[in-house]
């Protein structure tokens, strides 16, 4: 698996973007949101039961990684049309603020190792990226267990700090760097 310092696979792949006619799709890239961090998060499989829970999470805080230059990307092994008939069957899904990228050919989720040994379909993984395709951030989840969306905001804040932030730091707190450069 891909880890902190390797750098994003490059990568094309459909996404579901709209249910409106004629815009549902378009082609995404690692270079479609070049300069921006890239929140990356895949799900097993489309009309499952922890997916949407965090498929929808991710929408509510879009604006949150907006806010910090972010474009967060939904990344699955099922095609373009399967993630346009979930969005268009579920109500949590519908307006989506972000991309559902389809990987059916499983290109991507080889290239960052998060195939699942027996089943073949991603983890549930999340990777950070910096502005350059650096990953500064990777966590993976069992199947079974969801992701906290509000953990992967707080470590994006993290890490725009570029500075040394202690446990359970929150934007706005002091950082370990200021606390030393008040010391020294």
């Amino acid at each position: 698996m891909l880890t902190v310092g390797d750098k994003l696979p490059n990568f094309k792949l459909k996404g579901t973007v709209s249910l409106e006619k004629n815009k549902e799709f378009q082609d995404i890239s690692n270079d479609t949101y070049k300069g921006k961090w890239t929140v990356l998060f895949a799900w097993p499989k489309d009309f499952t039961f922890i997916c949407p829970t965090e498929i929808a999470e991710f929408g509510k805080h879009n604006k949150d990684f907006q806010d910090r230059d972010a474009q967060v990307l939904g990344l699955s092994t099922d095609s373009e049309f399967v993630h346009h008939a979930w969005r268009t069957h579920h109500p949590d899904l519908k307006n989506l603020p972000f991309p559902m990228l389809a990987d059916i050919k499983r290109e991507l989720s080889s290239a960052l190792g998060i195939l699942h040994k027996e089943e073949g379909v991603a983890l549930r993984a999340t990777f950070i990226a910096d502005p350059e395709g650096i990953i500064r951030h990777v966590s993976v989840n069992d199947l079974s267990v969801g992701r906290n969306v509000k953990e992967t905001v707080r470590t994006l804040d993290a890490l725009q700090t570029d500075e040394l932030c202690p446990c359970n730091w929150q934007k706005g707190e002091e950082t370990l760097t200021s606390k030393l450069q008040k010391a020294g």
